[in-house]
């Protein structure tokens, strides 16, 4: 089980790295990192477990936050409305997206940040996806608004970027030209 103390934080020489593609069938390791991934977003949002394992809850973590530089990640948003979003992504890539751009208007956080990063973070308001499954299935789709945020969230921990790269040093909370803006809490 991940628990806060495998997730390594900012300065750390992974997050910075690019990690590395996954080859099918994938590894009994790698697998198995897939489902500690997901295992670690359920747990992290289940209030007693959260409590009891000390976890931050989190909807998104990518293998380098647990010093595993492979390109997988797992996202876990139950909550959007009638419209959940939960899965593995192998290998994942970003075919296609919008001019339009999107941030959340208090900011992103992440489970290897353990501060405050106030300024808006200029994302991709529509983007089409592909990845694959565990079972190498590859899966496309479209992604908008905080399901995309998140996707690109995640796919930039395997490029070796923080969030806090793309907030305006001079500015954090310039004005985002052609951007629809979304209120989180």
């Amino acid at each position: 089980m991940i628990l806060m103390d495998n997730v390594i934080r900012e300065g750390h020489p992974t997050l910075r790295a690019r990690a590395k593609e996954l080859t099918f069938p994938l590894s009994k390791e790698d697998k198995q990192l897939g489902q500690d991934l997901m295992e670690f977003l359920i747990n992290s949002q289940d209030p007693e477990l959260s409590e009891k394992y000390d976890l931050r809850s989190g909807i998104g973590i990518a293998a380098p936050q647990v010093n595993e530089s492979k390109r997988i990640f797992a996202l876990h948003l139950p909550d959007d409305s009638d419209n959940p979003l939960s899965f593995v992504a192998v290998n994942p890539k970003i075919v296609s997206h919008s001019v339009e751009k999107t941030y959340l208007t208090n900011g992103e956080g992440c489970l290897s940040v353990d501060r405050n990063v106030d300024g808006f973070v200029p994302r991709h308001a529509r983007i089409t996806v592909k990845f694959f499954t565990l079972d190498g299935e590859e899966k496309k789709m479209r992604l908008k608004g905080l399901q995309a945020i998140l996707f690109q969230h995640e796919l930039d921990h395997l490029n070796g970027v923080m969030f806090y790269d793309h907030i305006n040093e001079s500015n954090p909370f310039a004005e985002v030209p052609n951007s629809q803006p979304i209120v989180n809490n």
